[in-house]
């Protein structure tokens, strides 16, 4: 995020309610098939994220996400769905990543929670 923002622009872009674009589990499920796939951060808790996740996401907490988003040297031209557990935490972070030039950037619709009810594959990290 650009250091010449007020404090008042960066608190709006954290302000978690607000519509962002959003991709459906299926529609993401189907994408990460293809071979163009997006790029799936999940911004949930160590905790959260061992108990189970997308195999193709990249754990990326959102404690810390604006900091280790450069070192991901992510293209902007390849879409991005970042996930959460309800899709409430993942507002900012899609936010963040369209103010960066990220036009492809969405959050999973109902989060991991909308993941796990249509019965949607998930790996572990054990560890």
């Amino acid at each position: 995020m650009p250091r010449d923002r007020s404090l008042a622009d960066r608190v709006r872009t954290w302000i978690p309610f607000g519509a962002v674009p959003e991709l459906a589990p299926d529609a993401l499920h189907e994408a990460l098939e293809r071979d163009d796939a997006p790029v799936v951060l999940d911004v949930r808790s160590e905790a959260e994220f061992r108990l189970g996740h997308i195999r193709a996401a990249r754990h990326m907490p959102l404690v810390g996400f604006e900091a280790a988003l450069d070192d991901l040297a992510l293209d902007p031209a390849r879409a991005v769905v970042v996930i959460c557990l309800s899709a409430h935490r993942s507002v900012a972070p899609v936010r963040i990543l369209r103010e960066r030039g990220f036009s492809r950037a969405a959050q999973l619709r109902g989060g991991m929670i909308a993941w796990w009810r249509q019965g949607l594959p998930t790996t572990r990290h054990e560890g």
